[in-house]
This record gives C-alpha cells, sequence and structure tokens, in this order.
C-alpha cells in the first residue's frame, strides 16, 4: 500500500498555497481516487498488450509479472448469497474471473446461447457441467443451484481518503479517519504525478498540469519498452 499522508504532503509541496494555488483536501481526496482508479484500470489495458509480446528471461523485467502483482492484492474469493433466482454479484466487484461448485467450474455463455444448449439433449446443463449467465440481477445458474457458489472476482480498490480534523484554520491528519491507497508501494511516484496534473486544472495553472503531464506519459513510455 501507498501511505496517502506521504502523497499529500508531497503534492502540497509543489502545488503550495504561495507557488502554484491550494488544494483543499476535499479536492485533494477527489483527485486521490481519481488517480488511483486510473493507475489500477491501466493494469488492464497493459496486460492484454503485453500478452501479445512474448516475455524476457529476466523475470523482474517481465511487465506481466510485474503487472500480475500489482494486481495478485485485489484477487478474492467469495461464497455468493442466492436470491431466486440469482446469485448477488459481490459489491466490491470490479471484474469477475471464474464461478465454481463442489462439482468443478461453471462456464459462462450467453443468453442466447443458454437457449439453444438447453434445447440440445447433449449440450444440456448437468450438476457436473453447470452454466450461468450474468444479468444486471445477478448470476443465472443452470440447472438451478442454491447454495454453495464461489465467486473468483478482482475487486475494486478501496475509496482513498486523507482524513483530517480542524484545529484552529488548519486541517491536521488523521490516520484514524484514513484510508491509505492500495496500489502497490512502487506506484507511489506514478499518484503524485496524476494528482498533480488533475490538480494543475483544477488551479488553472497550465504549467503544472503541463508538466505532471509529460511527467507521466514519460514513465508510461519507460514501462512499456
Amino acid at each position: 500500500m501507498v501511505n496517502i499522508d506521504t502523497v499529500y504532503q508531497k503534492v502540497l509541496a509543489i502545488a503550495n498555497k504561495e507557488q502554484r494555488g491550494y488544494i483543499t483536501p476535499q479536492e485533494f481526496n477527489l483527485f486521490a481516487d481519481q488517480a488511483q482508479m486510473d493507475i489500477f484500470e491501466q493494469y488492464f489495458y497493459d496486460i492484454n498488450q503485453f500478452n501479445r509480446i512474448p516475455g524476457n528471461d529476466t523475470e523482474y523485467a517481465d511487465m506481466l509479472t510485474l503487472l500480475e502483482e500489482k494486481i495478485a492484492i485485489f484477487k478474492n474469493i467469495k461464497l455468493l448469497n442466492y436470491s431466486s433466482p440469482y446469485f448477488q454479484k459481490p459489491r466490491e466487484l470490479y471484474r469477475l474471473g471464474t464461478l465454481e461448485t463442489g462439482f468443478g467450474e461453471i462456464e459462462q455463455v450467453t443468453n442466447k446461447e443458454y437457449l439453444n444448449i438447453k434445447l440440445s439433449p447433449l449440450a444440456k446443463p448437468t450438476l457436473k457441467r453447470a452454466v450461468f449467465v450474468d444479468t444486471p440481477q445477478g448470476y443465472r445458474i443452470y440447472p438451478t443451484f442454491t447454495n454453495n457458489v464461489q465467486c473468483h472476482y478482482i475487486r475494486k480498490p478501496r475509496t482513498a481518503k486523507w482524513g483530517y480534523n480542524i484545529i484552529g484554520e488548519n486541517a491536521l491528519w488523521d490516520p484514524n479517519k484514513s484510508e491509505n491507497f492500495q496500489l502497490h508501494p512502487s506506484e507511489e511516484n506514478n499518484l503524485i504525478i496524476k494528482i498533480l496534473a488533475l490538480a494543475g486544472i483544477a488551479i488553472k495553472d497550465v504549467n503544472l498540469y503541463q508538466i505532471a503531464s509529460q511527467e507521466d506519459a514519460k514513465n508510461i513510455q519507460q514501462e512499456k519498452q
């Protein structure tokens, strides 16, 4: 994880009241959450890209290995609740991995595919060869299960928050009210850069935005070389 107060202090050191303009704690928290989600979502675009490129022989230089390490902390397994006829999705779900029962993994199909499958005596779903359809209401499994369905999924990062108390006219950090960034420690610099870019827009500092954006683009290019 990345300590949110460390990032907050570094951001303010660059974009402070005297030099650039003032960033309120509320603004910082909005920028912090946006920056975290931007980095998190980029992982999946990068995985798709690097999956098309053979990995090299150096483990730590293999970007797929590094990306999987960064995503690992968000992987979760949960026993799903049943509310007929659907199994409810985890509230923090970002991306579904697999569903499974004691009989094994359940195959995902579209609703149209299921309509065709159920008409075939050979392909018709059974307990050992179940299928499911992902719907807005939840997961519909065929044949019907009512319990013991596990969901393997990637959860969303919890919302980053710099919590504080007002003492006099100053906002003082309160770790008990705060939520650290959940990203890999190596992302600290990327978080600072992205927050500064967002802050540059908010305080209408074109130079700050351009500098942060250029640094962000340089980092992305270096990571993908």
